[in-house]
């Protein structure tokens, strides 16, 4: 009966005084204060309502992973040569990959991309219709034209059966990378990649919803190129973007005149 008094009375604020309504209703104005400070509703009736109106919150961890990324289960697979150690010395010297989806209303393409942990940078990216082995390996070949990475240059990522795949495999051998893989099901030894997908969904993805495929290419390559790599600013880098800390530490590094 109170919390119906409350409900009055908050509807009705706007026009009346709250003490004056509180004593037409037989309620203290302390009563009322500290029902106003209590939450309104429960998980319960929040995901009954999402649920009739066919709703989906759009938070880093409430999507699910596409079947097509399945997980090897079984210890095969590389090394892990990182160790959860999210830094490196130079560019190229340690490389991040993974894969996520895009939602579209001609279905769910999925991005991969490469990440140079040392400059934040994503040096490859790819999208395709499916989580494959050749869609991991485009984003690698990517990596791999624009920077030209040394030899022993490691390529680390998930269990993911793409990554475990001959063809990404003979990639790697050909160019000197080196692969590494973290424990299985376990995302925290692929953290940087697992931050990076949840920017890009939040930034990018998770804002709308894309007409067509070949319009969220477009945009996804406009967000990482312009933005991601060119303005987006952090706190690993010193407040700079990927290109300014690139930039900043060839200046550096170029030899000075005499």
């Amino acid at each position: 009966m109170k919390k119906a008094k409350f409900e009055f009375i908050a509807e009705f604020s706007a026009r009346y005084r709250v003490s004056l309504l509180c004593s037409a209703l037989g309620v203290t104005r302390q009563g009322h204060c500290a029902w106003r400070g209590r939450g309104r509703t429960s998980r319960k009736r929040v995901a009954r309502i999402m649920r009739e109106n066919g709703w989906r919150g759009v938070t880093r961890g409430n999507a699910r992973r596409p079947s097509g990324e399945r997980r090897v289960a079984r210890a095969a697979g590389a090394p892990d040569l990182v160790r959860r150690d999210f830094s490196a010395a130079g560019p190229d010297e340690v490389w991040f990959a993974d894969i996520t989806y895009v939602r579209t209303h001609q279905g769910r393409p999925c991005l991969a991309v490469v990440m140079d942990v040392w400059s934040r940078r994503i040096v490859g990216w790819s999208m395709g219709p499916r989580i494959d082995a050749a869609l991991a390996d485009d984003a690698l070949k990517m990596a791999i034209e624009r920077r030209r990475p040394p030899a022993g240059c490691v390529h680390h990522s998930d269990h993911g059966a793409q990554y475990m795949s001959l063809l990404l495999g003979a990639t790697m051998r050909r160019h000197g990378i080196r692969p590494s893989m973290g424990s299985v099901a376990s995302p925290w030894d692929n953290a940087v990649t697992e931050s990076l997908k949840g920017i890009v969904k939040s930034e990018c993805v998770h804002a709308r919803t894309f007409a067509a495929r070949d319009e969220a290419a477009i945009e996804i390559f406009e967000y990482i190129e312009r933005f991601c790599n060119r303005a987006r600013i952090h706190s690993a880098l010193g407040w700079m973007s990927p290109d300014e800390f690139e930039r900043a530490h060839m200046e550096e590094s170029r030899p000075r005149a005499a």
